[in-house]
């Protein structure tokens, strides 16, 4: 019985690698990340945790995302990290709680496509714009 297990033991791991039709090519991908900015104007200290408050509480810590392509079809996904607070003012208010929004960043890899969508939480996508100003980004502020 050991014997015929030895056996088929590499013809079991062929198929759990994935081995595909010949002639078959795998689409390349892209690093890259999605950044969401939830403009909730939240009171809280710049840098800290934070998720998504009022008509955003989707916006949060183990939220499940996908990032579309524009027929609709899922390119990536995974769950949200907790965001961190970023003022909404650039002005010192001189207090150590302030207006904030809170970020979301998470590393993707995506082929390339004309345009891309976001979807947290199964609510309504948004659109993502590409954005190279702190590397490879693909955005999306809330509201918009």
């Amino acid at each position: 019985m050991r014997r015929g297990t030895m056996t088929l033991l590499p013809l079991l791991l062929a198929g759990a690698t994935g081995c595909g039709t010949a002639g078959a090519t795998q689409e390349a991908v892209s690093p890259t990340t999605v950044r969401v900015l939830v403009r909730d104007i939240n009171i809280r200290a710049e840098g800290v945790d934070c998720a998504g408050t009022g008509p955003y509480l989707h916006f949060h810590n183990r939220a499940p995302f996908r990032v579309l392509d524009p027929d609709g079809t899922a390119l990536a996904s995974g769950r949200l990290p907790a965001g961190t607070a970023v003022a909404a003012f650039t002005e010192d208010l001189g207090v150590e709680r302030v207006p904030t929004y809170c970020e979301f960043a998470v590393p993707v890899r995506v082929p390339q496509r004309a345009s891309y969508r976001l979807e947290v939480d199964g609510r309504t996508a948004l659109d993502l714009t590409p954005d190279s100003s702190e590397g490879p980004a693909l955005v999306a502020v809330v509201p918009s």
